[in-house]
């Protein structure tokens, strides 16, 4: 199988390691850049060219939410999955509106990061568990 090529971008260092020994466990997982908010983010992606780019919504500046939007507009088949702390239907709703493949909660990541990835690079989506089972009004 080909490799599928991944940028991460999340603004805690020590959290993108982590997230990266989790890829690194996928196949033909390749992670080709980080970025440690939107701005920065935009900038690889003139340099790079990932299958898919695994984003925070949470970051200094630029937001992964923003920098969705932008992502879409000049990069339309870069798939996004976002990767958050966030429960918040509002949030979830949002990121389908953007085109968004996927929303795994950071807190299950252990378990939903490399089935999301898979179900994304077969062209799917994938919301995360958590998210699917609660019903409207439990999301925080």
């Amino acid at each position: 199988m080909a490799h599928y090529y991944i940028v991460l971008a999340e603004d805690h260092r020590e959290f993108r390691r982590l997230l990266r020994q989790e890829i690194e466990l996928g196949e033909d997982l390749e992670i080709i850049g980080e970025a440690e908010d939107g701005k920065e983010l935009l900038e690889l992606l003139e340099e790079v060219k990932p299958d898919l780019v695994i984003l925070d919504i949470s970051m200094p500046g630029l937001g992964g939410m923003e920098a969705a939007q932008l992502i879409k507009k000049k990069h339309p088949n870069v798939k996004i999955l976002f990767l958050t702390m966030h429960k918040k239907k509002a949030y979830v709703q949002q990121a389908r509106l953007l085109g968004a493949a996927g929303y795994v909660l950071k807190e299950e990541m252990d378990q939903s990061l490399l089935p999301a990835i898979c179900q994304i690079r077969a062209g799917k989506t994938y919301i995360s568990p958590i998210v699917d089972n609660c019903p409207p009004g439990h999301l925080e």
